[in-house]
């Protein structure tokens, strides 16, 4: 779950920062000094952003390591059918959703809605699939149709949270890692079957197996898994330490108060549907959850979606959300250039 979005940035000022691809698109930022995110803009009305994508994808990369994530505005790709081929070209081919944490429909191929959730919970911060040993790199979002109110995709640069965070903070998480502790039950939240996208219970054991997942079955149906993962790294091109992980958006207290607290009195901690702990299984201090959440929401920038709208980020450069919202709100999204903890270079504890 997300924290409710912070103030909306002050209306787009330009400053154009260099014209590039022969003056045909214009970099902006969206206020001055912030780089999250980048604004990229036509300068020729009849500019295709797939044509162009193609023919400058270093250029891309340079401005999305530097930046975290690109905002291409006033290109008007409005459908799945037309954010497919600009995924191509910016980000890779689409991946499939794999190891399912959140609901989400296909609308076509592999582009996805954003999330299902509704409308009226707002979705934390995180690192899209993090928990998984392999995850994507780059994300694509497209806004359809934009909320009449609210339905922000807050952002958050974790080469700042990293280093907003206390040097003990960082040091423990930075040895241990983090365990993330996860309870299939149909009343709340994903099924396993969803989650991960078959009915077969081998199968479910051989993913686990492959995937660094222990696993047990209660009572016979209701499946139990136990994870640990890394909770920060290198990022691979720009060799910055980055805050990579959810330990923070699946703890129990990041719920809003009255919903964690109603999942404790029915489930008790152990049956928790999403819970993280240390590495090595001790509780995280309420205080150091805290100081992780207070981290984010520091570092959060928040804009307002325009119809046909793509914001490309950069995965471990960046962190994403959703505000809450009122009205239709329908924003796609795409997962591309998988990437695995293996190749993800160590931060130095130190």
């Amino acid at each position: 779950m997300e924290p409710k979005s912070r103030k909306p940035l002050p209306s787009l000022r330009r400053r154009e920062l260099g014209a590039s691809g022969a003056d045909s698109v214009h970099f902006e930022e969206l206020q001055p000094g912030s780089r999250l995110p980048l604004v990229v803009r036509p300068s020729l009305r009849e500019l295709v952003l797939t044509e162009w994508a193609r023919s400058h994808r270093e250029l891309i990369e340079a401005r999305l390591h530097a930046h975290g994530a690109l905002l291409f505005r006033g290109f008007d790709i409005r459908s799945a059918e037309a954010l497919e081929p600009v995924t191509r070209a910016i980000a890779g081919e689409p991946l499939a959703y794999e190891e399912r944490s959140s609901p989400r429909s296909v609308v076509r191929g592999h582009i996805y809605t954003s999330t299902d959730h509704p409308p009226s919970e707002p979705i934390f911060l995180h690192n899209e699939q993090s928990y998984n040993l392999t995850f994507p790199l780059r994300l694509v979002f497209c806004c359809v149709t934009a909320a009449r109110e609210g339905g922000q995709t807050p952002l958050a640069d974790t080469r700042r949270i990293y280093q907003r965070l206390p040097a003990s903070v960082r040091a423990r998480f930075l040895e241990q890692g983090y365990l993330y502790v996860r309870n299939f039950d149909d009343r709340f939240g994903l099924s396993w079957r969803t989650a991960f996208q078959t009915e077969d219970r081998a199968a479910v054991e051989d993913y686990c197996r492959r995937n660094g997942i222990e696993f047990e079955w209660k009572d016979g149906q209701h499946l139990k898994t136990r994870q640990r993962r890394r909770a920060a790294g290198q990022h691979p091109v720009t060799g910055e330490p980055v805050w990579f992980n959810h330990a923070t958006f699946f703890h129990v207290s990041t719920l809003p108060p009255e919903v964690g607290a109603a999942l404790r009195a029915e489930l008790g901690e152990e049956a928790l549907p999403n819970n993280t702990y240390y590495g090595d299984g001790s509780p995280i201090e309420p205080h150091v959850l805290e100081q992780l959440r207070a981290a984010y929401h520091e570092e959060t920038v928040s804009f307002p979606w325009r119809e046909g709208d793509v914001l490309l980020v950069d995965n471990l450069l960046a962190a994403h959300g959703r505000a809450p919202f009122v009205g239709p709100r329908r924003v796609l999204a795409a997962l591309a250039h998988p990437f695995s903890w293996d190749d993800f270079p160590r931060t130095d504890p130190g």
